[in-house]
């Protein structure tokens, strides 16, 4: 019965990731504003639409890294491509960012989200300080974000895509502020997926599960205007990209974390060494940032 089991299991899961209806000249065009854009999954993330021809707004809170950024982007081909130093912690930034995206693109087609705020130095990682912040960068600014730009993102019937982490569906140790803000994503994204179902909205809402990624291969320039050899900051941003503009609603990478979320209630005791393998290293870097 298990051999059967896991048969069928394992026969769902290559149906669901070998349908691939991904076409990149769907992004020749499009209008991405992109947060968290200057390091990790972000910067690849900007590589990548640049590649592909998407007209790029793209922020974060270090001006010169984004103009490394940029500069690079426009040796991979991006038609328009600019940017906005915003610091997230701060409630005045989400405004001030998609009022000049709108200003600069004239709409939007994707909102991605991805900028990402772990526990300040000097702050004990459960103080009720430390989390305010946690929750102001990781979930308020979000909310602000998708706010602002659901108009525009209604007029063209576009995309929002949630850049989220394993620790938003499974619960580890020594990362409880930023596991609560994590999950918080997910239940406001899932409830206004449904919201947005029923009132007949067609805004696609895609969210990302990802590890922890190779930060050393995101921060490599540009070696001309060929992309590096593929790691996993490369390959977890095209999962990003391809599952936003085929309008999925769940995006696992790796492939294992959507086994794991699925059978997390199920096998406790492999599940708990699963996370300990997978996350320590996660949970390490957000308290030692």
């Amino acid at each position: 019965m298990k051999v059967l089991f896991l048969t069928g299991l394992g026969a769902l899961f290559f149906a669901y990731y070998w349908d691939d209806n991904f076409d990149p000249a769907s992004l020749q065009g499009a209008r991405v504003l992109l947060t968290g854009a200057t390091a990790g999954v972000g910067e690849e993330l900007a590589y990548h639409y640049a590649h592909l021809g998407a007209h790029l707004v793209l922020t974060d809170h270090t001006e010169a890294l984004l103009q490394k950024v940029l500069g690079n982007c426009r040796k991979l081909g991006a038609p328009k491509v600019f940017y906005i130093a915003a610091d997230m912690a701060s409630p005045e930034a989400p405004e001030r960012v998609v009022r000049f995206a709108l200003e600069m693109l004239g709409g939007l087609d994707y909102l991605v989200l991805n900028h990402i705020g772990a526990t300040p130095a000097g702050m004990r990682a459960r103080s009720a300080q430390g989390t305010r912040w946690l929750i102001q960068v990781n979930f308020l600014s979000y909310l602000q974000l998708t706010s602002l730009a659901l108009p525009s993102l209604t007029d063209s019937k576009g995309a929002l895509v949630v850049v989220s982490s394993l620790l938003g569906r499974v619960p580890a140790s020594f990362s409880a502020p930023y596991s609560a803000a994590k999950f918080a994503l997910d239940g406001f994204f899932g409830s206004l997926r449904r919201e947005l179902d029923v009132q007949d909205v067609n805004v696609a809402i895609t969210v990302c599960v990802l590890g922890l990624q190779d930060r050393a291969s995101a921060a490599e320039e540009v070696r001309g205007v060929r992309r590096a050899r593929a790691a996993p900051g490369p390959k977890a941003a095209l999962a990003v990209i391809r599952g936003g503009a085929t309008r999925a609603s769940g995006v696992f990478y790796p492939w294992r974390f959507h086994l794991l979320c699925l059978l997390r209630g199920w096998v406790p005791r492999p599940r708990a060494w699963f996370i300990r393998q997978e996350l320590n290293v996660t949970a390490t870097s957000i308290l030692a940032a």
